[in-house]
């Protein structure tokens, strides 16, 4: 009877420990499945610094928007409305001309980029409308060589080169590669202006190793306000696609036009996307508006 009774007591004893090793036992896993930051929750009063709305950057500051305007150097109408705008940008003089040192010398006072606006040699059109010094497929290597290095030189304060017109130019590898390869060798970047979509400038570029920017989106291709009201919003577009976007505009013809609608656009492209220079796309990022 005595050993019955010590048998149920300890019958009795194991089941109690089991019971309560099983219930330690669920804890620990309910403890180990719990990630380390819920099991000591912040007070609600105090969200993490990482989530504040505060300290999330928005989504502008990764897109940058380069505005670019061509065809300074000859006095040309809407030049001084476009020197007025209140962002920075890049001005693309054409060397040789009446006021190219004068507009390179007033971009560069008002903080803005210069770079060499180089005439080359369209498919069609006629080459009077290229202006001194220009680019043709029928020249030297040695001639192409030296007209390069006299533009760079007749454009103070030059930090880059793109193509005026050009779309036979810059289809052609033996042209682009000595092109570009003065470029470099002058500390300049280029922007291909895209003018034709058999440009081998990208492939020259890479091998050269010069730095490259290409063109997004013409705004006044056509000379109405609609028109370039209408590529204003190409280019939200190409922000959606891009972190930054390339934009050319023309003083002449379209000139005061494209000022305008760009002077009334200026805060829906700020809310957008940073406004910068060509140069700063080259540098890398940087989030500050420098007004000239």
């Amino acid at each position: 009877m005595k050993q019955r009774n010590q048998f149920k007591s300890l019958s009795l004893m194991r089941t109690r420990i089991t019971l309560r090793l099983t219930a330690m036992t669920a804890m620990l896993l309910v403890l180990v499945s719990v990630p380390l930051h819920a099991a000591v929750a912040a007070p609600q009063s105090e969200p993490h610094p990482m989530l504040s709305l505060q300290t999330v950057p928005h989504a502008k500051s990764f897109k940058r928007i380069a505005i670019v305007i061509d065809d300074f150097g000859n006095a040309m109408t809407g030049t001084e409305e476009m020197l007025k705008l209140p962002f920075p940008f890049t001005v693309a003089v054409m060397p040789f001309m009446p006021s190219t040192k004068a507009d390179a010398e007033n971009a560069h006072r008002l903080g803005h980029d210069v770079i060499v606006h180089m005439p080359m040699e369209p498919n069609k059109g006629k080459r009077e409308w290229l202006g001194p010094g220009a680019i043709t497929t029928d020249l030297s290597d040695a001639e192409i060589r030296k007209r390069v290095e006299a533009a760079i030189d007749n454009v103070p304060y030059a930090v880059g080169m793109n193509n005026h017109m050009g779309s036979k130019a810059t289809s052609d590898e033996r042209v682009m590669r000595i092109v570009l390869t003065v470029c470099k060798e002058r500390g300049l970047f280029f922007l291909d202006s895209r003018t034709s979509y058999k440009t081998v400038v990208p492939k020259v570029a890479a091998e050269i190793g010069i730095p490259l920017l290409s063109n997004h989106v013409f705004l006044d291709d056509v000379y109405s306000t609609s028109h370039i009201s209408k590529q204003i919003g190409e280019v939200y577009k190409q922000l959606q696609l891009t972190e930054h976007c390339v934009a050319i505009g023309h003083v002449g013809p379209p000139g005061k036009k494209t000022a305008a609608v760009l002077l009334q656009s200026t805060p829906t492209l700020r809310e957008n996307a940073i406004i910068v220079k060509l140069s700063e796309l080259i540098r890398g990022p940087s989030d500050e508006q420098i007004l000239p």
